[in-house]
């Protein structure tokens, strides 16, 4: 995985990445999550702690690993950050078989990503449009 300028061999459980637009759901529980466990490992309250949802308009991406596990061939210092158009995120499967790339949620509409297979995540030319 490299993201931002670093590169990583990681293995995970999965990554999630999210527009603004769609960062008021698994994106927030997640950062919830995190939230609460931080401060209940903390002797203060996390003051100013992100909500998880941002702009659904902006310019950039948030993305999160899923149970990142290191070990002595993979690391877990790329867990939480921004994709930008200057930084794009690029991974490259090792998973023999069954790795997939789905979206929001929809498992049935997959993109096979097994072993050598590599994609590049950024930001698309289209935006989303919030209809009131």
């Amino acid at each position: 995985m490299s993201v931002g300028g670093k590169e990583e061999r990681q293995s995970w459980s999965g990554i999630i990445v999210s527009t603004g637009l769609g960062s008021t759901g698994w994106l927030k529980s997640i950062y919830a999550g995190w939230r609460a466990t931080t401060a209940s490992l903390t002797t203060t309250a996390m003051e100013g702690a992100a909500e998880g949802a941002f702009a659904w308009d902006a310019a950039h991406l948030h993305y999160v690993v899923r149970e990142p596990f290191p070990s002595r061939t993979t690391g877990a210092s790329l867990v939480i950050g921004r994709i930008n158009r200057d930084h794009p995120m690029t991974i490259v499967s090792e998973m023999p078989e069954h790795g997939v790339i789905f979206s929001d949620g929809l498992e049935a509409d997959f993109l096979e990503f097994n072993s050598g297979t590599k994609v590049t995540i950024g930001l698309a030319e289209r935006h989303g449009s919030l209809v009131a």
